[in-house]
């Protein structure tokens, strides 16, 4: 995948988790919640190698 897709489906399951999250709170389900939060930090990590791919030109 290149950069912008990376970066795209990052910004993406963040979003989703950040629902997650949300709506877990609202519900007080704890497992939602969890959920969500690991979904946001895979986002973040897609979104990280979206950028590492930019700085080194799609080589990684």
């Amino acid at each position: 995948m290149g950069e912008l897709t990376d970066k795209a489906k990052g910004l993406g399951n963040e979003i989703v988790g950040n629902i997650k999250q949300a709506a877990g709170k609202v519900t007080h389900n704890q497992h939602l919640k969890d959920e969500g939060i690991a979904q946001e930090h895979k986002g973040e990590a897609q979104n990280l190698k979206g950028s590492i791919k930019g700085v080194a030109g799609d080589k990684v």
